[in-house]
C-alpha cells in the first residue's frame, strides 16, 4: 500500500473529509486529493503533519512501519523507555502476566 492510499484509508477511518485533513495538516483539500491519488508525494513537514492528523507514526504513513500505533501508545512506550531497568523489568513481568491470561481467557472461549 502506498502513501496515497494509506492517507485515504486512514482518513476514511476517522471520518474525516479531505478538507478536515487538508485543515488539521495545513494544506488545501486539493492537495490532499493528489496526495491521495499519488499525483505527488508530501513533503516530510506535510507527512508528519497529516501522520500527527490522523494519529499514526510518521513510519507508518511512510510504509516503513508494519502496523500502526496510535499517540497514546507511543507515548506509554516512550515513557517505558525512560525507566529506571529495574522498575522497566517489574512493568514488563506484570504486562506479559495479564497478556498471557487474556490470550488464555481468549483460547478458551472459542
Amino acid at each position: 500500500m502506498n502513501i496515497g492510499d494509506k492517507i485515504t484509508a486512514l482518513r476514511k477511518a476517522k471520518n474525516m473529509s479531505q478538507t478536515d485533513l487538508g485543515k488539521a495538516a495545513g494544506v488545501s483539500r486539493e492537495i490532499i486529493g493528489r496526495y491521495e491519488r499519488g499525483e505527488v508525494s508530501p513533503s516530510v513537514e506535510v507527512a508528519k503533519n497529516i501522520a500527527d492528523a490522523l494519529e499514526v507514526s510518521l513510519d507508518y504513513l511512510a510504509g516503513e512501519a508494519a502496523r500502526t500505533v496510535d499517540k497514546q501508545t507511543m507515548k506509554l512506550i516512550q515513557d517505558i523507555e525512560e525507566l529506571d531497568p529495574s522498575i522497566r523489568e517489574k512493568l514488563f513481568f506484570l504486562a506479559n502476566a495479564v497478556i498471557r491470561d487474556s490470550k488464555t481467557k481468549k483460547a478458551y472461549t472459542l
